[in-house]
């Protein structure tokens, strides 16, 4: 199935494309976007680079593809990770945890998610923009939650959403690194880490 240049792409469930974007992740997490060619990338899998073509239109595309579905994994994991009927508290850990544990585990894929937006084209990248948006979401409500009953206690909800999805996010760019090497130990820490900048109950 091809895969076509479009606001939302279909990401192609097929062995050669999933391989490509593979092979493409490996390549962009090591040398960057703008470091790596289609040719580097049909050359990890033994391939002409014209044998991208019929899945990926071009390397930006490709791109996209990976990006857009990253974001959509990551917008589904927070979701399913909210226990949405718990104390606020129960769930920014439950979030933080899951969102810091992704980016640990997938940690080349977050790379390229994560900081290689800006060679995307301006419509793809206002597409992912929203994704991102969604997620920003997910966090944000919980922690107005938590200020609404008073389990939390911020100076600025619109901050600290920031601080901590940015907080989950980095750990993709040095993970392993700095004495970890297992994700749900760094995934502990994070979410106990955005309890206190919440000032919420450590140990809910």
């Amino acid at each position: 199935m091809t895969e076509q240049s479009t606001d939302t792409p279909v990401v192609s469930s097929s062995k050669a494309a999933a391989r490509i974007r593979e092979a493409a992740i490996e390549a962009f997490a090591e040398n960057g976007y703008g470091g790596t060619t289609t040719r580097d990338i049909a050359a990890r899998l033994g391939l002409s680079p014209a044998a991208m073509y019929p899945h990926y239109r071009s390397k930006e595309d490709l791109l996209f593809a990976i990006s857009y579905d990253g974001h959509v994994r990551c917008v589904e994991l927070l979701r399913d990770a909210d226990p949405t009927d718990a104390t606020p508290a129960v769930r920014l850990h439950a979030v933080v945890h899951a969102f810091t544990a992704w980016h640990a585990t997938h940690h080349a894929r977050g790379r390229v998610v994560q900081y290689e937006l800006t060679a995307l084209s301006p419509e793809h990248y206002g597409t992912i923009v929203e994704l991102r948006r969604d997620i920003s979401r997910i966090v944000k409500r919980i922690i107005r939650s938590g200020v609404t009953d008073g389990s939390f206690v911020v100076p600025d909800v619109e901050g600290v959403n920031l601080a901590i999805n940015s907080l989950c996010v980095d750990v993709c760019r040095w993970f392993p690194g700095g004495g970890f090497t297992d994700p749900d130990a760094v995934a502990d820490l994070y979410a106990e880490l955005a309890l206190r900048m919440v000032g919420g109950p450590v140990g809910r």
